[in-house]
């Protein structure tokens, strides 16, 4: 967004630190400009902000590395060894697809639970096998996000990680959490406005509109209509999600590709269902 200048060259700043392995670094301007950067960086200035799904997606396309790490510009990856322990797991496991990094505070406070891709978060230093994974903190096999289609642009912003990772888990491969994958990050407390409950609502439509068989998808959409109802207490805040509910049968999700049953199957054995 252009508003981190010094936040974003720390981060490239970790990257480039990175040990054994082959490196490139692409930089999106989402609709803004960038400054001046390592002259390694490979730049892409977007005319407009076209959302965060739409954004990384034109960072995947300007870089050819077999394994893409994606890296908010107000983190930062902690170890220099970090890259080389993502290419060794992907080159030990031809069949995983995904990892989430867990995300830890830089001053050493404890690990924010709601960065844990599970539905028992449990302790944030145990690894697991998981059904999505976080968009920021993140390494996706090239050929899985290929065969996955990619972020969903329409989106803008929520629940396109979740998106594509139903869509990789559905293409055979499979997704993990891995504790000794660490990215720093400042513990902030999560802000919530109108579009944000608006957006999550939409979204969580057409990801259930995108991906799942209608029997799912009913159950999906009706477990998340109660939880939201029984968690917000503010009316605001709840007019904005329904306006979004209804703005996500009114409009296009884009492609259907329902998951298979096998698939929604595996997701339960991962701890998951497909229906919260």
């Amino acid at each position: 967004m252009g508003n981190r200048p010094a936040e974003l060259r720390r981060a490239i700043a970790s990257v480039f630190e990175q040990e054994g392995v082959d490196i490139e670094v692409v930089v999106v301007g989402n609709g803004a400009d960038l400054p001046e950067l390592d002259e390694r960086v490979v730049t892409v200035r977007l005319p407009e902000n076209v959302g965060i799904p739409a954004g990384r997606n034109e960072g995947v396309r300007a870089s050819s590395g077999d394994v893409i790490l994606f890296l908010d510009d107000d983190g930062w990856y902690r170890s220099p060894d970090l890259a080389r322990h993502v290419h060794d797991r992907f080159a030990e496991e031809p069949g995983l697809g995904a990892l989430s990094f867990r995300i830890a505070d830089p001053d050493g406070g404890p690990d924010q639970r709601r960065h844990v891709p599970r539905l028992r978060v449990g302790d944030p230093g145990r690894s697991s096998r998981v059904t999505t994974f976080l968009g920021g903190a993140s390494a996706v096999r090239r050929t899985a996000f290929e065969r996955g289609g990619g972020l969903p642009g329409e989106f803008f912003y929520a629940h396109e990680e979740t998106d594509l990772a139903w869509r990789i888990l559905d293409a055979g491969f499979s997704i993990e959490y891995d504790a000794e994958a660490v990215m720093y990050h400042p513990a902030v407390a999560p802000t919530r406005h109108a579009d944000f409950y608006r957006l999550n609502a939409r979204n969580r439509v057409w990801l259930a509109r995108r991906n799942l068989p209608w029997p799912l998808a009913v159950v999906y959409l009706g477990v998340w209509v109660v939880l939201t109802v029984l968690r917000e207490r503010s009316r605001d805040a709840l007019r904005a999600w329904f306006a979004g509910f209804r703005e996500g049968w009114r409009e296009d999700p884009g492609e259907r590709r329902p998951i298979r049953w096998s698939t929604a199957w595996r997701m339960t054995l991962d701890g998951r269902p497909p229906v919260i």
